[in-house]
């Protein structure tokens, strides 16, 4: 048997000569024989003609490979087409390669740095030479080039290097920033890839040839240090995205442009949600009163829904001794994160803007003895937390340095994980559905379980705590990915990837179990046996942030909130003057009822009113004039459908109450 080979199956040729055999799994759990050696692409032939003519690449255990890489051991494998994102990473890595070998058509003597795969495209880092520069009028000429040499349908050859042939290749080039990449690569490590004329340093892996690039577009063009330290030279760093076809391209560009039309910044302006003041300072939001009123509905919304889940609402303080945080173990991860400690006038005596919650709580489970009879205990709490973002990572409500976690910690007997598990992701399901989010995925991030000397806590608890997830994900039938090595040290999670109106992916919600701070704080509970035992930690947060979700829900819904949260539900417009006190007796029946809304009694045509009102996205436009005033009725239009016909304040009040129950569930 070759070596590394691990099955031990064998069949006999035509010819009577021996041949290697490997069990390969697929996803649907079926198994297929093939001889070792055979490809990725040999295995899609097998299944289908249009399968092996879309696939770009493998997952094999877990790692993305090359189409036509040999297999040499038993192994799940997966074959990825552009549909899966593991299939476009390694269409745009390939992209970037292509964009690279462009450029040193275009621009002799250029020198590259790296050029990896994004979420949405790729970059280069480039040092052009002195005196050269790249803007966008650029663009459609590197664009240009890079179809034509598409064209070419060049292959992607892989192939092994001798560190010594690598370092003779890249001086030959005069390219310092390869030969300082290779220099850090162990002999035997080193591959190269070429399509065409290019060749470039690289692991891999990429699509089977150039000819699935259809359509090209380069994106913007920036600064960026090599390495990402300001001490070293700045590179031009290219970014650009392909596709298989050029509609595919068309509607991204149209899916940006709408994505500008939503962005939260520029709606929370127009909508007067928020703000930002430099005197107040960078990353520190300001809620307006319309935005004051969304995220306390928020609030009220999930605090209605965790005190029937049997959670205990607690408040603790914006700042923490370093002490807490040194035990806790925040200091060491967030430290450098953390604002200057608060000096006090004792000596020796240090705060910090408490940049979690968890220590927190720990403290406060703490406050008195427990009883297995007395868990889970589940403390809630709405914190604000500070930490110390960089000003050129600070984006909208999305990157800040001040925000509220939709906290919770749920301290209980590792025999109650997986039941505890299973009731936050109904929670978290209950949110999702509230608030019109249909399409995600649920991600089970569980420990390497070749590794286990990064992770803390027994084999037996972590065996118990990731069946908990398997099994309370599978009761509920959620869509689930499973990635090994994922897992925080203390414990495995489970985080929930949200898709949004415009296909962009968010992670909002996130349950994470926890052995670590339950040590390090000495937590107990007594067992039935009179023993003391630690309990298991579960963390949990169904909005994340309220300011993060807050933006996604904005761009998401591009401003038209869900009714039960909008902060304004209707708007009276009175025809004119002599209607406007008919105007305010209707918004005094609705609010009684307990619907929210204005009057608008300026003095401006109908039509300008209407308008306005659309603009700031109004669920409900309420006009009065003459006939309304005198049998009692309002005229209703619904933001964005037009008009709905006259009907008697009541029944309205009716309708807006259903919706509001049947969106609530």
């Amino acid at each position: 048997m070759p070596p590394g080979v691990t099955c031990a199956c064998f069949a006999l040729t035509a010819s009577n000569s021996l041949v290697v055999m490997l069990h390969i799994t697929l996803p649907d759990g079926s198994v297929r024989a093939v001889e070792a050696g055979s490809t990725g692409y040999d295995l899609a032939a097998s299944i289908s003609e249009g399968l092996a003519r879309n696939a770009l690449a493998v997952k094999v255990n877990g790692e993305i490979r090359d189409l036509h890489r040999p297999l040499t051991d038993d192994a799940t494998l997966e074959i990825l087409t552009w549909n899966d994102a593991g299939g476009k990473q390694a269409y745009w890595h390939s992209s970037a390669h292509l964009m690279a070998e462009a450029l040193e058509a275009l621009y002799p003597g250029v020198k590259l740095a790296i050029g990896p795969a994004i979420e949405n495209g790729f970059y280069y880092d480039v040092d052009l030479g002195e005196g050269r520069t790249i803007s966008s009028d650029d663009f459609p000429t590197i664009e240009k080039k890079m179809l034509e040499l598409a064209k070419n349908k060049s292959k992607f050859e892989r192939r092994e290097v001798p560190k010594a042939e690598a370092i003779a290749y890249f001086t030959e080039k005069q390219d310092p920033y390869k030969l300082e990449l290779i220099d850090g690569l162990e002999d035997g490590q080193i591959t190269f890839y070429s399509q065409g004329n290019f060749t470039d340093l690289c692991r891999g892996p990429h699509i089977p040839d150039t000819g699935t690039i259809k359509a090209a577009k380069i994106m913007n063009v920036a600064g960026a240090y090599w390495r990402g330290d300001e001490k070293n030279k700045q590179l031009t760093r290219l970014y650009g995205i392909t596709f298989p076809k050029a509609k595919d391209l068309t509607e991204y560009l149209e899916k940006l442009e709408e994505a500008k039309r939503r962005d939260h910044r520029k709606l929370g302006k127009e909508l007067e949600l928020f703000a930002f003041s430099e005197r107040v300072g960078a990353g520190l939001p300001l809620w307006l009163p319309k935005g004051t009123a969304l995220r306390e509905r928020l609030e009220q919304f999930l605090r209605k829904a965790q005190v029937k889940a049997g959670y205990q609402p607690v408040v603790t303080p914006h700042i923490g001794s370093k002490e807490l945080y040194v035990t806790s173990g925040h200091y060491e991860k967030y430290g450098a994160d953390s604002f200057q400690p608060i000096k006090t006038p004792n000596p020796g005596e240090e705060f910090f803007l408490k940049p979690m919650n968890c220590p927190h709580h720990c403290e406060i489970y703490r406050t008195k003895p427990r009883s297995y009879r007395d868990l889970p205990v589940r403390l809630a709490e709405f914190g604000t937390v500070y930490r110390y973002e960089q000003s050129g990572e600070l984006h909208g409500l999305t990157r800040v340095r001040g925000f509220t976690q939709d906290d919770a910690h749920i301290f209980c007997r590792p025999d109650q994980v997986k039941e505890e598990f299973q009731k936050v992701i109904d929670l978290v399901l209950y949110v999702f559905k509230a608030l019109g989010f249909s399409d995600f995925t649920a991600q089970i991030s569980l420990r390497d379980p070749e590794n286990k000397t990064k992770y803390i806590g027994t084999d037996e608890n972590w065996a118990l705590a990731e069946n908990a997830i398997k099994e309370a994900t599978a009761e509920k039938g959620l869509n689930t990915v499973t990635e090994l090595g994922e897992a925080a040290f203390y414990g495995p999670k489970l985080d929930f990837m949200v898709r949004d109106a415009l296909g962009r992916r968010w992670q909002l919600g996130t349950i994470q179990v926890d052995y670590n701070l339950p040590e390090r704080f000495d937590l107990e509970y007594v067992a039935p046996d009179n023993t003391k035992q630690r309990p298991v930690m579960i963390h949990r947060a169904p909005f994340g942030s309220l300011e993060r979700f807050v933006a996604v829900l904005i761009e998401h819904t591009a401003g038209n909130f869900p009714l039960w949260l909008s902060p304004e539900q209707f708007i009276v417009l009175p025809i004119s003057d002599k209607f406007a006190d008919y105007a305010y007796e209707v918004k005094a029946l609705l609010e009684a009822a307990e619907l929210r809304g204005t009057v608008d009694a300026r003095d401006e045509r109908i039509g300008r009113k209407i308008r306005d009102a659309e603009i700031a996205k109004t669920p409900y436009l309420l006009v009065v004039g003459e006939k309304e005033a005198q049998d009692n009725l309002i005229s209703v239009r619904r933001h964005g459908e037009g008009d709905i016909g006259s009907m008697p304040i009541d029944s309205f009040i009716k309708s807006v109450n259903s919706q509001v129950s049947e969106a609530m569930g």
